[in-house]
């Protein structure tokens, strides 16, 4: 099934579309805090996008931008600002479409299934894994965070994505020195402590004070679980 999030202040318009799409086998979320757009995307990981332009905080320009930064699932926008200027901007953005309101039903199911036919015959997928707001892109290997852009050695990326990718769940030590050495056999420990201390001061200085927790006895952790970390 496929998962379409629309970002849409409008919730007429928005609700009417979670329910045309239903119809179609797509599962639908509904953006709802238009501050963290980002993060319900990177939450939800949709496989396609519906953009309003005129949006609160920032505008579906912004928004297409930040996407575009971390993923390349398709986006159309769709609003009623439909002049030519407008269209140009969407695309040169980085949309790939653009539907005029008021819209017909049955053009939007059939641009819908359209790029989602010719995208995922080309095995694009959502890049980004997040936590706290910082977003680790698997595309290139770097950590978003408030707009920048953090640099992560080869080890430092590892750690992050086995940690992020299991979020709220603590990961061994064995785990992690087998993903960044192969094997955990002749492997100083120590070896291991050092890279995530680093780490951690890297965060740190991004302002991302205890991203990673320890957890005595097993490994480390990033996200919710309270017993045995610190």
């Amino acid at each position: 099934m496929y998962k379409l999030l629309i970002v849409e202040d409008d919730r007429e318009i928005a609700r009417a579309i979670k329910l045309k799409t239903a119809l179609w086998d797509m599962d639908c979320r509904i953006v709802e805090d238009f501050r963290k757009v980002l993060e319900e995307f990177s939450l939800y990981e949709p496989h396609i996008v519906l953009m309003d332009i005129g949006l609160p905080f920032f505008n579906g320009y912004h928004w297409c931008g930040e996407i575009r930064k971390i993923a390349n699932v398709p986006i159309i926008f769709l609003s009623s600002a439909s002049d030519n200027m407008n269209i140009v901007m969407a695309i040169n953005m980085g949309a790939d479409d653009f539907i005029a309101k008021p819209f017909d039903w049955d053009v939007l199911i059939a641009k819908l299934h359209s790029l989602l036919r010719r995208t995922y015959d080309f095995g694009l997928s959502p890049k980004a894994l997040e936590h706290r707001g910082a977003l680790l892109n698997t595309d290139d290997g770097t950590l978003t965070y408030n707009g920048e852009k953090i640099a992560l050695t080869k080890n430092e990326y590892l750690i992050l994505y086995r940690l992020m990718k299991n979020k709220g769940k603590a990961v061994s030590r064995e785990t992690l020195m087998k993903a960044l050495w192969k094997t955990e056999a002749f492997v100083d420990e120590n070896a291991l402590a050092v890279n995530v201390a680093r780490l951690r001061k890297k965060l740190e200085a991004h302002g991302l004070s205890d991203f990673i927790s320890t957890k005595f006895g097993v490994g480390y952790i990033i996200g919710d679980s309270k017993e045995g970390i610190k």
